[in-house]
């Protein structure tokens, strides 16, 4: 089922000009083979996405969230408390094999090198990097920021384990959700700006409650810097929200019967 908002626009403006183009000067023929020369660069298109992140900061979990699997499916990244991955996994979406969700070797130990390790996992090969943190973000998280900006490639902050944060705030008298949120989400920013990075923008993330907190916000900006093929792809394997979490975040002000939109 299609999301409410969703766009599955396989071609791009840019294509739609040329085919327009091959229409007037060129004739059907040419503007057919020229559609169906685009679905054939689809199907051999490839979105690699890298997931990274200290041991333990549930970097294991968004992969497998992020590919609509629990931690003990069968074919999920393994998960622990201890570090589980030793070297970069691909793991393939279950319904788009095209779509690669990499699980990265933890950041963070006293010989971390943050040029070296992207090396070392070939960061070449990915479209944009998810770097997670179960905290506050630390040096080592913009170590790698710096060497992925310098290398011309995207990447997204996420703060995990928001619903074990709300949980424990939740025990105080004065807790107040909102307010919670706001705290959590400006503190991992000052901490970012504090050891140098310009005005960052962090995503609040629960994997095991995708359709709360910022996945939705973090959805839109990952398609807002893939090409038009890329996009679609993503779009194919973005996690199912339900239509209530999405009316709820974008505050729509009349009432709505879900089931007519199903």
């Amino acid at each position: 089922m299609a999301e409410i908002g969703q766009e599955y626009d396989v071609i791009g403006p840019t294509e739609l000009e040329e085919i327009k183009e091959a229409l007037a000067n060129t004739g059907l023929t040419t503007a057919v083979g020229a559609i169906q020369d685009y679905f054939e660069q689809q199907e051999h298109v490839e979105l690699n996405i890298a997931v990274t992140g200290e041991s333990g900061s549930g970097k294991s979990t968004f992969v497998n969230a992020f590919r609509g699997l629990g931690d003990e499916e069968e074919g999920s990244a393994p998960t622990g408390v201890v570090e589980t991955t030793m070297e970069p996994k691909a793991y393939l979406h279950p319904e788009h094999v095209n779509v690669k969700v990499w699980d990265l070797p933890g950041i963070g130990t006293p010989n971390f090198k943050a040029d070296k390790y992207l090396e070392e996992v070939g960061f070449q090969r990915y479209d944009f990097f998810i770097i997670v943190s179960s905290e506050r973000f630390r040096e080592c998280h913009v170590q790698l920021a710096n060497e992925i900006n310098k290398m011309k490639k995207k990447f997204y902050f996420i703060r995990s384990k928001i619903d074990c944060s709300i949980s424990a705030e939740s025990r105080k008298k004065s807790f107040n959700k909102e307010k919670t949120l706001n705290d959590i989400r400006e503190d991992c920013v000052r901490g970012l700006e504090s050891i140098g990075v310009t005005s960052p923008d962090v995503f609040l993330i629960s994997c095991f409650d995708l359709g709360s907190y910022d996945f939705r916000r973090l959805q839109e900006t990952m398609k807002k810097s893939l090409p038009q093929f890329k996009k679609y792809l993503l779009m194919l394997v973005l996690p199912n929200i339900p239509p209530q979490c999405y009316l709820k975040q974008k505050h729509i002000p009349h009432p709505i019967n879900v089931a007519t939109l199903c």
